[in-house]
């Protein structure tokens, strides 16, 4: 099972290790070579780093590349006419942002990769979309960036999108309740980031008093907990919150980037964010780069099967996290699961929620 369109007939999280480990790696040891042969870049990368895909027999010997050398190279394995969409980071002002470049086939994975994993936790089909943001983020340029994006992705979910949020951020409690009514008994997806949603919609509801009826509500948030973290709001508050001014029992985090769009990995309902068939996550000691086993912390590196117009199928990111287990997670799914523990320290802000918290 080495190409990419037979791993989206499989269950995301059907695979246990072994299993897993023999698809992944045969997909990841094709992706180092392609990106090798068509990206100059990358090809200098490897041979500075001494790195021969003969010498690749399992997924930790896969090279890895900082997520930042994103921000400071234009790195892409097709030519500059087959690039139709560059997607770029999240980032506060004055700060460089990553610059992805994707092509047809590269963006369609994406996309189907991305429903395939999130319709395991929404159930198939579209259902009614309250995005927890402003319509503005979609017209204007200078804010549409990893944020429109991130929109942009999770709105093929929504049959009914409405836009919670006035342009000034305030919440439009009219046009929330009218939406609301226009399903009501009907299942609600939500989506916004995480900062967002506390700020702008839980606190408009906590201090108004209102209640509004999501009972039948799944919220999807993601983008970084920096700025909540720092007011002392951890992800079980935020939860037991929201469902006291909505009545919201399903809500998922999501652990996910710009350079690997569409590998998200989603929050269980024991807490613990899960690796999908289509990508892995190793963490690895500051000190030397090996392997930590299971319930050490250490840096973040995320591989993904996805990406072939450019080199993002191993990267290690600025994220200090700690490897949970595999295939032994209460909520029954195969796979490795782990814990985000925060940034590394004088890494940038980089996370949709966190950077618009900073400028916020």
């Amino acid at each position: 099972m080495t190409e990419f369109d037979e791993w989206l007939s499989q269950d995301p999280y059907a695979l246990t290790r072994e299993e897993k480990r023999s698809a992944l790696l045969q997909r990841l040891q094709k992706l180092t070579r392609h990106h090798q042969q068509y990206c100059t870049a990358y090809r200098n990368i490897l041979q500075g780093l001494g790195s021969r895909v003969e010498d690749i027999k399992t997924i930790e010997d896969i090279p890895f590349i900082p997520v930042s050398l994103f921000k400071l190279l234009a790195l892409k394995s097709v030519p500059n006419e087959d690039v139709v969409k560059t997607m770029t980071s999240s980032g506060t002002t004055g700060q460089s942002v990553s610059r992805i470049f994707l092509d047809k086939t590269t963006a369609a994975r994406q996309q189907k990769t991305l429903v395939r994993i999130v319709n395991h936790f929404t159930g198939a089909g579209r259902l009614p979309m309250l995005i927890i943001d402003t319509p503005a983020v979609m017209k204007d340029r200078n804010m549409f960036s990893a944020r429109g994006a991130g929109i942009l992705g999770f709105s093929i979910f929504g049959s009914d999108r409405f836009y919670a949020l006035n342009d000034d951020m305030t919440l439009n409690y009219d046009g929330v309740n009218a939406f609301l009514a226009r399903h009501q008994g009907k299942s609600i997806l939500l989506f916004g980031f995480t900062f967002m949603v506390w700020q702008h919609f839980y606190q408009a509801l906590n201090a108004s008093g209102q209640m509004l009826d999501l009972a039948n509500g799944i919220l999807i948030h993601g983008g970084g907990w920096k700025k909540l973290q720092s007011q002392a709001v951890t992800a079980d508050a935020f939860s037991k919150a929201l469902h006291n001014v909505s009545g919201l029992t399903r809500v998922y985090d999501y652990y996910g980037m710009v350079e690997q769009t569409g590998c998200v990995y989603m929050q269980c309902e024991h807490g613990h964010f899960h690796a999908s068939i289509f990508s892995d996550v190793i963490v690895r000691d500051p000190l030397d780069f090996s392997a930590c086993p299971p319930g050490k912390p250490g840096i973040v590196q995320v591989v993904s099967t996805l990406p072939e117009s450019y080199p993002g199928h191993s990267l290690l990111t600025e994220d200090e996290g700690v490897l949970l287990g595999e295939d032994d997670c209460p909520c029954g799914r195969a796979g490795k699961y782990f814990r985000i523990l925060g940034r590394l320290k004088n890494a940038e802000t980089r996370g949709c929620s966190d950077t618009y918290a900073a400028e916020f």
